[in-house]
Order: C-alpha cells, then sequence, then structure tokens
C-alpha cells in the first residue's frame, strides 16, 4: 500500500490537484483506532482488559487505556478511571491496517452507507464509526464477552477538505457521489 502511494497516488493527486512538487500532496499522517468503555468499565473491570486485547488483535500494536482526568459526579465518573482505549498507527502498520479496512472490513459492515464527504473537519481529518467490532476478520466471535463499537480517525496533510476528499478517494475509500 505503501508503495502504491508513492508511485500512482501522488502522480494522480498532482495532476488533479494541479499541484507541481511532489512533496506538497496529501499524504496519511496517521490513523487513530479508538474505543469508549466508559459506562462497561463501572459495571465489569474484565471489560477493559478485553477491549485492550481486541485492538490489540486488530491493529497489531498494544493499545494505552484513556483514563479520566476529573471526577463528574453527575455521570459517576472518578478521576483515573478507564474511559477508553486507543491506538496511533504510523507508517507500515497504517498502510496495512488501511488496506484491510478498505478491502475486508467495510465490504462486510452491514448495511453499510457511503462515507458522507461533508464529514471532513475543514483540515482534510475525517472519523469513521464502527458500531461492532466484529467486522474485522481477526475476531473469532465465539471468544467475545461483549460487542463494541470503535471510532477511526484518518489524519491527513492535507490543507481543506478537498484534498483530503482527493486524498482518501485514491484509497478507494467508499463515499457518496
Amino acid at each position: 500500500m505503501k508503495a502504491l502511494t508513492h508511485k500512482d497516488i501522488i502522480k494522480q493527486l498532482m495532476e488533479e490537484l494541479g499541484i507541481k512538487n511532489p512533496m506538497s500532496c496529501p499524504r496519511l499522517q496517521k490513523i487513530v483506532v479508538s474505543a469508549g468503555v466508559g459506562k462497561l468499565a463501572q459495571s465489569d473491570k474484565k471489560i477493559v482488559k478485553d477491549v485492550v486485547e481486541n485492538l490489540k488483535l486488530i491493529t497489531g500494536q498494544n493499545p494505552t487505556i484513556r483514563k479520566a482526568r476529573l471526577s463528574i459526579s453527575n455521570f459517576k465518573l472518578r478521576e483515573g478511571q478507564p474511559v477508553g482505549v486507543s491506538v496511533t498507527l504510523r507508517g507500515e502498520h497504517m498502510y496495512q491496517f488501511l488496506h484491510r479496512l478498505v478491502n475486508i472490513v467495510l465490504p462486510r459492515v452491514r448495511d453499510l452507507k457511503p462515507i458522507n464527504p461533508k464529514s471532513f473537519d475543514g483540515n482534510g481529518n475525517i472519523s469513521i464509526g464502527l458500531r461492532d467490532h466484529l467486522v474485522f476478520p481477526e475476531i473469532n466471535p465465539d471468544d467475545i464477552v461483549i460487542s463494541h463499537g470503535m471510532q477511526i480517525n484518518l489524519q491527513t496533510s492535507a490543507k481543506n477538505n478537498e484534498e483530503g476528499l482527493a486524498l482518501l478517494k485514491q484509497y478507494n475509500l467508499p463515499f457518496k457521489k
């Protein structure tokens, strides 16, 4: 996937966006995969370990546990309590994950709607939410205690949404027309 980026995608982006210098083309910088465990962690401490193991299987890297910085009594949240799990992918792992996401995982999602091009944040970055982590082939459905969703953030070096859209279309992400 990385070789494809440097050969074909950069050339196509230069023509499409009218960029003369290949170093000024937008690139994928990192992918952040995260899952929230707030209410689940309050009921059972073992669930956080299960979510960590699931993200470890999916991404191939050891995730970090995110903890609450403040205590909020209305949400029954205490400082230091686990609220999420996240992994940041860069380099070769990022391109491998993107390849699996586009070619294997997204086609397996039931009732998948194409991604809305208006979902960009203004800087060419986009977030994709998955309701169920069982669409990843690494996860064995028989071993699952609880099903959880996840958020996948694709962060690019694009200056605006049009450049980010052009870049991610080259990676064959399903966008609305």
